[in-house]
């Protein structure tokens, strides 16, 4: 059994007054056996004991269930009541607990009967964060009026109870006795949590003729645009009697989501029109599209405007502008603004992190993140470490990134949150550790499509093209996970370095199928596929197709016609793309590079790294001095090339000394070959190619001695050499087959079908060339050895089960070798084929004898 003593002193003061109750706790009775007792304190004269309370009766039901009465005088209530300002009361309550008393005095006065104080009473709990409590109160009420019903509403939406305020809307609407008003609606399309609930309470809207009035409108605009419904949004805005800024500012806003930036600003061209000045909200919402659009002019025009109305310094505004000139790659303005903000929010420090990040400067970004711990007063957040974990990926830095990974896990932000999950496993796939970022993928407990993404994505840059499309065939089979344009853009790629052309004409068909073909990353990934297929009358079909305004495309373009030997073509395309007025980047002239490298355009290529740095400013990166040591190289150049690496302005990589030391084993000069052997081993003592090579340049020179120094080199530091395979297919199954192979069903007809073709082409005047055997054996066993590489083996195959005069498709995972080569062009010739051979460097086209490269890879 409760007591609640009540003590009143009619001298005491409001403050006085409220501290007397602090042992009431309305809601905390048992509601089942407890006895109210009122008590009149004798501290001053005339006090009496109350007798009575008429208005007891009414609350009974719902606080006791058994109550002693104690009578007082309805004159002695009176002249109480009149005593209580239950304004200031009102005022005063800070906390659930002084409004819960304030409750049990409103209970003791009979003023619970009253609609408004009842009424209020749900506004402060609610305003205090209770809204059970002001549920509990409003339901109780046995009378409720349009306020009633708006203040419950109301109380739901602010305490994010969306679903609940939407349900009492409707049960208001249900009530013919009670009639919404223009206060009823905006909170409640603020609560719609579906777009069917909002367009139900727009029928109502028309239905009361509600919709001419400006807040309920503007409330109408929200919801349709925070549902993509820009259209309806737009609609209802012309329709507008009268609009506020509030209103302009979500239309406005609305259409910078959707990405419609031309109708944006035409409607802010309207608003400045019609007298009305954007505020910090207007300026700050169309600021990014600015940049997404690639319109810097139009967003310098609205920082001056900022500047002019005194914008500048807010908060948001600021925010808003480093993101713009972050994103547009001006990153001294950016750093200027942030250096200029009188106060900084987590947004500032992330938006300026995320600049120097996205714009390939990861170590100022991460500068700036211990000067934000420096700082001491923000701490960084999901979207800080995001940022973070790809600065670290972009750095190579292993150590930081687990670091990171050990920060995330100690407040196991994986599992709450999957968007730093996929940031993590990005990272080490960006670090080409896929087995931890793998495990980080099957850690994410509720995955997204950028979770899938990531993964094919990590795998398939990393080489893994077989990992990357078996991830993708899972993806397809869950249920509430559909592949997307980006899942589209990571998984043509793979397809493509398998040559795995029939799986990837069905995922084409998936593309026409949902209208991404005119898309310009899918299209240009589909022209990838096709060239490197190829298949290249198909790609420039579809290249055709694409939307041709950046570079992309025409890279994807130029390089395909550059593995096929078609280097005046590739030629011929950039100046098509000049023609254009479409501005080239570095990978537009990596792609030129390569192109004349592998089509002895020696002057051609030199002219191209001489365009690019005076004609279009373009700082030639490594890979660039790689592909001009490997044009020197390759046309026989060494010593040129050798002169050219030692005045490179910068510090030569593996793929620079490797482009020499493959020219060496091309031509032979064993001398270069070991100076360019020896800097590898300096920069990249991992790479089993590089020993590989150089057992090569030795073996041809029959210099033994040396090749098994090389080899045992390698051995004692655990490398192994990747081993040759070729795949054909046929009937819908892909054939792979490895030097010497004799585990095929076929091997017997295979190899008979080798010594048959290999006598023909002897009597055409093929011989067999042993340099490319390197191993010291016998001319017979050399012999064999050629015959069985994995490249013949595969021909003989497709020899055996395609139709006569049929095209040969074969994929192999390095180099053709030499002999092979001069073998395929004979085999060519005697079978009346075409023999198109993909190696890890090019096509070779075999007809008739000859083959596209011209004996020149």
């Amino acid at each position: 059994m409760q007591i609640v003593l009540l003590l009143i002193t009619c001298e005491n003061t409001f403050r006085e007054f409220l501290s007397l109750f602090q042992h009431i706790n309305l809601f905390t009775f048992d509601y089942c056996d407890y006895r109210v007792m009122f008590r009149l304190l004798p501290t001053s004269k005339g006090r009496q004991f109350l007798k009575s309370f008429p208005f007891y009766g009414t609350y009974k039901s719902l606080y006791s269930t058994a109550a002693l009465c104690i009578e007082n005088s309805p004159n002695d209530i009176e002249n109480q009541k009149k005593e209580i300002d239950f304004e200031l009361l009102f005022q005063s309550c800070t906390k659930t607990q002084t409004a819960k008393q304030l409750h049990a005095l409103l209970i003791v006065f009979g003023r619970m009967q009253c609609i408004t104080s009842t009424t209020r009473l749900v506004n402060l709990y609610a305003h205090l964060g209770d809204v059970s409590l002001s549920c509990r109160t409003f339901d109780q009420m046995e009378n409720k009026d349009t306020y009633t019903w708006n203040s419950m509403v109301s109380a739901y939406v602010r305490n994010g109870n969306f679903r609940k305020a939407v349900t009492c809307v409707f049960e208001m609407l249900s009530n013919s006795s009670i009639r919404p008003d223009f206060y009823t609606f905006p909170p409640a399309f603020k609560a719609c949590l579906s777009l069917v609930d909002g367009m139900r309470l727009h029928c109502w809207v028309f239905k009361l003729g509600l919709q001419w009035d400006v807040f309920v409108s503007s409330s109408l605009v929200h919801l349709y645009c925070r549902f993509g419904e820009f259209n309806m949004a737009h609609r209802i805005f012309i329709g507008m009697p009268s609009r506020d800024l509030g209103c302009w500012n979500a239309v406005i806003s609305g259409f910078c989501q959707n990405g419609n930036f031309v109708e944006a600003l035409t409607i802010l061209d309207e608003m400045r029109l019609e007298g009305i000045n954007m505020d910090s909200m207007t300026v700050s919402s169309i600021l990014p599209v600015c940049s997404q659009n690639g319109d810097i002019k139009q967003g310098m025009l609205i920082h001056a405007y900022a500047i002019k109305q005194g914008l500048e310094f807010d908060v948001f505004v600021s925010n808003a502008l480093i993101k713009m000139y972050a994103n547009s790659g001006e990153l001294q303005q950016a750093q200027e603004i942030f250096d200029r903000m009188l106060s900084r929010d987590l947004v500032s420090w992330n938006s300026l992190i995320a600049g120097y990040e996205q714009n390939n400067q990861p170590d100022l970004a991460i500068r700036f993140f211990h000067k934000m711990l420096v700082d001491g007063s923000i701490q960084p957040d999901l979207l800080t470490l995001v940022s973070l974990a790809s600065s670290f990926a972009q750095t190579r830095d292993l150590l930081c990134s687990k670091s990171i990974h050990g920060y995330i896990l100690r407040r196991c932000w994986i599992s709450n949150d999957v968007k730093i999950g996929n940031a993590v496993a990005d990272m080490y796939a960006k670090l080409g550790c896929v087995d931890p970022a793998r495990r980080i993928f099957e850690e994410i407990p509720v995955k997204d499509e950028v979770s899938w993404n990531t993964m094919i994505t990590g795998y398939a840059q990393n080489g893994f093209a077989s990992e990357a499309i078996e991830i993708y065939r899972t993806m397809k089979d869950c249920e509430n996970i559909t592949p997307n344009d980006a899942t589209l853009v990571s998984v043509l790629p793979a397809y493509a370095h398998l040559g795995a052309l029939r799986e990837g004409m069905k995922t084409h068909g998936q593309v026409l199928k949902r209208g991404l073909h005119l898309d310009v990353f899918v299209g240009t990934c589909l022209v990838d596929l096709y060239g490197k297929c190829g298949r290249l009358d198909k790609a420039l079909s579809l290249f055709s197709e694409v939307p041709k305004r950046s570079p992309i495309p025409w890279n994807v373009i130029i390089s395909c016609h550059g593995i096929h030997g078609k280097g005046v073509t590739s030629l011929k395309l950039f100046r098509d793309m000049l023609d254009e007025e479409v501005q080239p980047d570095h990978v537009t002239f990596l792609s030129l590079l390569v192109a004349c490298s592998h089509s002895g355009l020696v002057d051609q290529g030199k002219w191209c790294f001489k365009l690019m740095q005076e004609e279009f400013g373009l700082k030639p990166s490594l890979r660039h001095y790689g592909c001009m040591v490997d044009l020197f190289g390759r046309s026989g150049q060494l010593e040129r090339a050798h002169n050219f690496i030692q005045n490179m302005p910068l510090r030569p990589d593996a793929s620079v000394w490797g482009a020499l030391l493959a020219a060496c084993r091309i031509h032979g000069n064993v001398e270069l070959g070991k100076v360019a052997s020896d800097r590898l081993l300096e920069v990249d003592s991992e790479n089993v190619g590089y020993y590989v090579l150089l057992s090569n340049i030795y073996a041809n020179v029959g210099r033994w001695e040396g090749v098994d120094a090389v080899r045992s080199l390698a051995r004692d530091r655990g490398l192994r050499k990747t081993p040759g395979w070729s795949s054909i297919e046929f009937n819908n199954v892909i054939e792979v087959f490895y030097t010497g192979n004799q585990s095929h069903l076929q091997s017997e007809e295979i190899y008979k079908e080798l010594a048959v073709l290999t006598a023909k082409i002897k009597d055409l005047g093929y011989i067999p060339d042993f340099s490319f055997v390197l191993q010291d054996v016998e001319d017979d066993e050399k012999e064999h050895i050629l015959m069985s590489h994995s490249e013949r083996l595969a021909i003989a195959y497709g020899i055996l089960n395609t139709p006569p005069k049929s095209t040969i498709w074969i994929y192999k995972n390095l180099r053709v070798c030499g002999d092979c080569h001069s073998a395929t062009k004979f085999i060519s010739k005697i079978t009346e084929r075409e023999i198109i051979v993909r190696d890890s460097n090019r096509f070779h086209h075999f007809k008739d004898g000859y083959c596209s490269c011209g004996d020149y890879w």
